[in-house]
């Protein structure tokens, strides 16, 4: 609200009747209902209002009452309304235990960002809310056609009317560049592609792009996998996930993530160190791929040991070798003083370069500062014509608006008259006026010409500031250059992209708080399959469902195999969802057993397994403890 605080809705409710009328939903601050019995959204209406049953779960302050529907002074207005985001993207959350409900919620936000990832089969219906609401995606900002698409950039024109055409400065076609292979503060990747095609008419609010962990609009954390709950020779013991190879071959799980790698030029006691592709008692073969500045180049295949940036620095005076007399005596001083500071792969660093940048502290001398000097006054003199042909451009577009319209008076910020009352508008009392400090109210008598003339003016004032703040960042990129820590004259940094496939030791995990790290990685032929011959995908210890108390899974599983089958999608928002009944009409349709337990065949042996085993369709998310991360060595090895 205005004072700060968050609010949420409610419904009134008076005498055991809801008010359902939206217009009378009240915002309310915790403070607020603090003395208000407040019944959950999925509390049972009839379609007047009124409370079907006469017992109603209700929450008063700290506790949970159960009341008559009398006593309800309010209504939740969604029952998702209490769980957070994170919470309320885990269908069957009902079914879940708190504490594995809060883990399941916490390790969605740990997801890692995979190559190409998959919507939920059974979600909860707010995934294309939150990439909407998020805004990491680009969106259409009204109607109009895709008039160009490529990898790096989306070309929309939008329609305009034609007063809307006339009075805006820009042009009606807007360029939206997509972000590729960015790196995050988590050293994943954000990496966009568009999902429009060349001639697609779009309208507000649609999504233009994916990836970044969504699809098609939704979000897309992980990959829907065939699961079986049966022990597998141990390795799936105490939480262990048991993988299919197909998940590593088919690059299911394959995440890309950039690290920087920055290396500095300081000024010593000894003089001033140096980025340099030169580096003594290096062979050619390790700065082949090096640029002049001694950065390598984009492109480059980085190894554990490969210099990535190349960097001397002098050493201090010591009495020279026999050896250094002699190079000294050959090469003159140079040769000898330096000695090699680079910065080179780390034994676990492998990848390509994709960008690399040089930041340099400005450090000029007399000559340098004049040509500076005029290029300023050129920069400046540029401004001027601009900013002089833009003006142009509005008066002629106020001349054409105002044309028979005669002034009921113009004034700036300070009540100044600068167009008296009663006079026409001609284009030489408009060229002399400033725009930018004038009140735009009233100029004429028709509302609808100051409407227009105000978002002309107003659109005129945001394109002058946006050359402004253009000419004010050249200005500060010749005079200052790069902002520098003090005592760094330049600084490198290499960004290096490497994909990281699943492998043992990688923490997974779905939604319902049932983690696990991956214990072996099988071939597919030996995984347990089933009786058409389909192998399972991931293989879980069913000793991990009973005493979590998170069955969320169980039901999200089998309504997930029945969507796989019949190529659907469900959506079941939390505590208002899908119900043992909707279940069995599903798994009834799409002809599966209804609890999901089917015969399996082991991989090995090809024979039937004693038992039914619970084979289902389960979402499942990498997360970012992954064990390239987590490998440590000291002295004798890993």
């Amino acid at each position: 609200n205005n004072l700060g605080f968050i609010e949420t809705p409610y419904r009134k409710a008076e005498n055991g009747v809801v008010d359902l009328d939206n217009d009378h939903i009240v915002y309310m601050t915790a403070e607020d209902e603090e003395n208000a019995t407040v019944a959950q959204g999925n509390a049972p209406l009839d379609k007047n209002g009124k409370f079907i049953r006469n017992k109603v779960k209700a929450r008063y302050e700290a506790d949970f009452p159960v009341v008559a529907p009398n006593e309800v002074d309010l209504m939740d207005v969604s029952p998702s309304q209490i769980a957070s985001i994170a919470a309320a993207l885990i269908p069957f959350l009902e079914h879940d235990d708190a504490n594995r409900a809060l883990m399941g919620s916490n390790m969605m936000r740990q997801g890692v960002p995979l190559l190409r990832s998959e919507a939920p089969i059974v979600g909860t219906g707010i995934e294309g809310q939150l990439i909407q609401d998020s805004r990491t995606q680009i969106m259409a900002e009204g109607k109009g056609v895709v008039t160009y698409v490529d990898a790096d950039k989306i070309v929309i024109k939008y329609e305009r009317s034609k007063e809307e055409d006339f009075i805006s400065f820009e042009s009606a076609e807007k360029t939206y560049k997509l972000p590729k292979f960015q790196r995050t503060n988590q050293n994943t990747t954000i990496d966009l592609r568009p999902i429009v095609r060349k001639g697609d008419k779009v309208v507000a609010g649609q999504i233009l792009s994916e990836g970044y962990a969504t699809e098609n609009g939704e979000l897309a954390l992980g990959k829907n996998l065939k699961v079986a709950y049966i022990p597998w020779k141990g390795y799936n013991y105490e939480d262990a996930i048991v993988l299919s190879e197909r998940i590593v071959r088919e690059d299911m799980f394959t995440s890309v993530h950039v690290v920087e790698q920055l290396l500095e030029v300081r000024e010593t006691k000894r003089g001033m160190e140096e980025f340099t592709a030169d580096i003594p008692n290096v062979s050619e073969e390790a700065t082949k791929d090096l640029d002049e500045n001694g950065i390598i180049r984009i492109g480059a295949h980085i190894e554990p040991g490969d210099i990535i940036v190349g960097k001397i620095t002098p050493k201090g005076e010591s009495d020279p070798s026999p050896e250094e007399k002699l190079l000294k005596a050959i090469f003159g001083d140079k040769a000898g003083d330096v000695k090699d500071a680079s910065l080179k792969a780390s034994p676990s660093l492998s990848g390509v370069v994709i960008d690399k940048n040089l930041y340099k502290k400005s450090q000029k001398d007399r000559k340098q500062k004049l040509e500076d000097k005029e290029t300023l006054a050129k920069f400046d003199a540029a401004f001027a014509v601009k900013a002089a042909e833009l003006k142009a451009v509005l008066v002629g577009k106020l001349v054409t608006l105002l044309e028979g319209h005669t002034s009921m008076g113009v004034y700036d910020h300070i009540k100044t008259e600068v167009i008296a009352k009663g006079l026409t508008f001609t284009e030489e009392r408009l060229k002399d006026l400033d725009y930018t400090t004038l009140m735009l109210a009233n100029w004429t008598a028709d509302e609808h010409v100051n409407d227009l003339v105000s978002q002309c003016v107003m659109n005129y004032i945001a394109k002058h500031k946006e050359m402004d703040a253009q000419l004010k960042r050249d200005k500060f990129n010749l005079t200052i250059g790069d902002e520098l820590p003090n005592g760094i004259v330049q600084m490198a940094k290499v960004y290096i992209a490497k994909r990281r496939k699943i492998r043992v030791g990688d923490k997974m995990a779905g939604r319902h708080g049932n983690k696990g790290i991956v214990s072996k990685i099988v071939r597919v032929e030996d995984m347990p399959f089933l009786a058409d011959g389909t192998p399972v995908d991931i293989v879980l210890n069913p000793l991990g469902v009973p005493s979590r108390m998170n069955i969320g899974q169980i039901f999200e599983a089998v309504l997930g195999w029945a969507g796989k089958e019949l190529g659907v999608k469900f959506a079941t928002p939390i505590f208002d969802g899908c119900t043992m009944d909707d279940l069995n009409e599903w798994t009834d349709k799409a002809g599966i057993p209804r609890a999901g337990k089917t015969q399996l065949y082991d991989g090995g042996t090809g024979e039937a397994f004693d038992q039914m085993a619970t084979v289902v369709v389960n979402y499942f998310i990498k997360l970012g403890h992954m064990v390239d991360d987590k490998m440590h060595s000291r002295s004798i090895g890993p």
